[in-house]
């Protein structure tokens, strides 16, 4: 049996290993800063990458390792930087993207406010071109603890965002979607749930790490697959 002293420790142990495993991609980012987005084949339906909030697609770089190998073509959006913008401003920037790389039968593989630009995507006219999303650890309805944070980039996930609360009202493209997240996040309390997509709760822990993790991986090239278009026969 696990005691309230116990639960808090590995709690604690979890969060550390979570921010650890973020700096060292950082740092390994920063490095290579134009490390080019996977490639392959392809033939199957396109892949674009939305990262999280100071993040660039390199943190997704295992799933889009794995896409790639899935025959997906994976793109990331130019003008999204570290996807600091409103996620307004920045589903303007990935649908102009869509359009001028004239992508079609796209899925969109996101994670965190990466999940958020691409709902707003999928809203916009633009979301013809998309099939379905899959959103990893997105806070669809925000975190109670971007009220304690300090700028607006990180307040705007606040629950009582205008924003964020007229984009979770938008309930039209949530089918499209399918929502992974991890049974513990200590960025969202809330967790990556969203009521009326299909949701998918694995046993790990973290907000940053579960990206690496091999199960998340085949969780996510599995949803991606699904989503996307059959193959014509040969």
């Amino acid at each position: 049996m696990t005691t309230p002293r116990r639960a808090g420790r590995l709690r604690l142990r979890d969060r550390a290993a979570d921010y650890a495993y973020v700096a060292a991609r950082q740092v390994a980012g920063a490095l290579r800063p134009r490390r080019p987005v996977p490639d392959g084949p392809g033939g199957r339906d396109p892949v674009v990458l939305l990262p999280g909030v100071y993040e660039t697609w390199q943190l997704l770089a295992s799933v889009a390792t794995a896409l790639v190998r899935a025959g997906h073509p994976v793109h990331a959006v130019p003008g999204l930087g570290y996807n600091r913008r409103p996620f307004a401003d920045a589903a303007d920037r990935t649908a102009a993207f869509l359009a001028e790389a004239d992508l079609h039968g796209v899925v969109l593989v996101a994670h965190s406010k990466g999940g958020l630009v691409g709902k707003s995507v999928m809203l916009s006219p633009a979301g013809s071109r998309v099939v379905g999303m899959v959103a990893v650890a997105t806070p669809f309805n925000g975190s109670t603890y971007a009220r304690y944070l300090l700028g607006r980039t990180l307040r705007a996930f606040s629950p009582r965002d205008a924003a964020l609360l007229a984009l979770a009202a938008e309930r039209r493209v949530d089918a499209r979607i399918t929502a992974v997240y991890p049974r513990f996040d200590p960025h969202i309390p809330e967790t990556g749930r969203l009521e009326g997509a299909r949701n998918v709760e694995l046993p790990l822990a973290g907000h940053f790490l579960p990206l690496g993790d091999p199960t998340l991986v085949d969780v996510v090239v599995r949803e991606v697959d699904r989503l996307a278009r059959p193959t014509s026969p040969t």
